[in-house]
This record gives structure tokens, sequence and C-alpha cells, in this order.
């Protein structure tokens, strides 16, 4: 049997080592969640760096391998990393990635071209002016062998030329990531997500009590959560703390952003109803309503008719007109 570690770090995520060819272990990580990374030549979980053990794939894993008759070693560090150099490392990891789109890219484009003078090489060496075939003549059989050329020709090279495209969108979308990754729109709504398991975890950590539902007698039934203990009370410190820096980082991020005019400081402090906002692909709109997080406006439905409304979040505010000087502008220019 096989001695196997399965070991997890923030820089390197959740891999399993001491494979043997042929030993079956390969088939039981596969089956527990785990996938095989050819650049590292080791079985691991995907999209495990840079997060917090996943301990219920791991250890359910982990008892399949010595159920099997395996060693087993599980290594588990917590400790996480500065989000700045996990960004950094993203970055350049998808800025290897992108390189290696783009050079695929050529190649199929290469591909592409060379198969479409191959198709034209083909068409050319067919009898001119669209010659029927002659039945029976000595030159039936070549005739028909250079028509399933040029036929062959023909659809080798328009899948070349797809495949062509395929490659080159995945390397624009590629290239593309980082950029949207940091977008303003996209950190804010980032922060609003990791601010809000922050809070779960907060009322997991604490316990809390819920009410399910309100009797015809007025009488409130709730769920009680105790606080969380032992190894499960440590997970959820462990996670926290994480997030708590990363959610330092990218308010950072979205500090800088504000004060670049990349993005607009925008919340019920600033905006009232009455005031204009521009709102992406349908312009200025007047602001019907402000709520916590958001804004209720009108707009036209897709196709005319009649006005819908809905609201747009702070973040996606591409400006900002207060009532008053809106109404100063119209009285300017009706002047």
């Amino acid at each position: 049997m096989t001695d196997i570690t399965i070991t997890h770090t923030a820089a390197d995520g959740t891999l399993a080592d001491g494979m043997i060819r042929g030993d079956g272990t390969y088939e039981i990580l596969r089956a527990n969640g785990f996938r095989w990374f050819r650049s590292l030549g080791m079985m691991g979980i995907q999209s495990s760096r840079d997060r917090q053990p996943n301990e219920y794939k791991i250890n359910r894993a982990a008892r399949a391998l010595e159920e099997a008759g395996h060693t087993v070693t599980v290594e588990i560090d917590r400790i996480h990393r500065d989000p700045a150099q996990v960004e950094a490392d993203r970055a350049a990891r998808q800025a290897v990635r992108v390189a290696a789109l783009e050079n695929k890219a050529g190649r199929r484009a290469a591909d592409a071209e060379a198969a479409w003078n191959a198709e034209q090489r083909a068409t050319a060496a067919l009898p001119p002016g669209g010659e029927p075939i002659k039945v029976g003549h000595h030159s039936e059989g070549r005739h028909r062998r250079a028509i399933d050329r040029a036929h062959n020709a023909l659809g080798k090279a328009v899948a070349a030329d797809r495949e062509a495209d395929r490659a080159a969108s995945r390397a624009e979308s590629a290239a593309r990531t980082t950029e949207l990754r940091n977008s303003p729109v996209t950190v804010a709504n980032r922060i609003d997500k990791l601010e809000a398991e922050q809070r779960a975890d907060q009322r997991a950590l604490d316990g809390h009590t819920r009410t399910l539902f309100t009797d015809g007698r007025g009488v409130k039934h709730t769920e009680k959560t105790t606080a969380a203990t032992g190894e499960y009370r440590e997970r959820l410190i462990a996670r926290m703390a994480e997030r708590a820096a990363t959610i330092t980082y990218w308010q950072g991020i979205r500090t800088a952003q504000i004060a670049d005019g990349a993005a607009g400081d925008y919340s019920a402090d600033t905006i009232t109803a009455g005031d204009l906002v521009k709102i992406r692909h349908h312009g200025w709109t007047p602001v019907l309503r402000t709520n916590k997080k958001t804004v209720s406006v009108e707009t036209p439905a897709p196709f005319g008719g009649r006005m819908i409304r809905h609201t747009v979040p702070y973040a996606e505010i591409q400006g900002h007109r207060p009532a008053d000087a809106a109404e100063s502008s119209e009285g300017a220019a009706t002047a």
C-alpha cells in the first residue's frame, strides 16, 4: 500500500503527494473531490489556494484512502497570506496564462491559414468550369477523388477557423480578467459580499436566535443556535481573520478608486429623492427613493411602452446631480 500525504497551505492550496501509478489512489482521490494538476504532477483540490482548507473533502478523501489500505498523513496550515501578495501572485499567474493562450491562438490562426491554403489548392485541382463527372470515363475516379479532397479540405479549413476564433476569444477574455477583477463596481460588490459573509460567521461564532414564524395567537416561534465550540470555532476564527484582512485590502483599493475619480462615493447620505443619477444604458434618471444600499428609479421598458421601476446599487451609479443643481441648469437653458 501507499503512503499518501495531504497538505494544505495558503500558497499551494490542498495537494496530495506520494501517489504511485496503478495503486488506485488516483481513482479514490478523484471520487472525493480531488483533480489531477498536470503542471504539478499531483492531485489536489481546485481553487484551494489562498483559501481556508475544505476539511470536509480532505477528511473524506483521507478516510476513503485508509479504508482502501493506504496510510494517510494530513497536514493543515490555516495561516493566511497578506492579501496584497495574494493578488500579486494571482496577477502573475494570470499573465502567464494569457501569454500561453495568446501563443495558442497564434498557432491556431497559422493552422487555419494553412488549412485555407490547402482548400484553395484542392479547389484549383478540380476540372474548370464545374465540369460534370463523366461516368464510365477513365477520368471518373480521378474526378471523384478531387471532389472529395476539396470537400474534406473545406471542412478542415472551417473547423480550423472555428478553433482559431475560439482560441482568440479565450485569450482576449483571459487578458481582461485582471482588469475586470479590479473594476470599481466589482470591488464594491466584493466588499459587500465579504462583509455579509463576515457577519454570518460572527453570528455562528457568538450564537444567535432567529424568528421562524409568528402564529395566529401572536406567539413568535424561534430557533436558537448556540455559540460555536471546539474545532468548528477554531475554523471560524481562522476564516474570519483571513477575511478581515481581505476586506481591509479591498477597502483600500476602493478608497483609492474614489480618490482617483474612478468610482463615486454615493450613499443615502449624498443622494436624495429628486436628484438625478447617471445609470448605465439609461443616462440621467430621476431618483424616486433612496434606500440603504440602492436608489429606486424608473426607466423605459426594453421594447418601449410603460416605465419600469427598479433599484440600482450605489456602486453602479456613474454620476450624480443634486435636484437644485439640475433645476438651475434647466432654468439657465430656458432663460
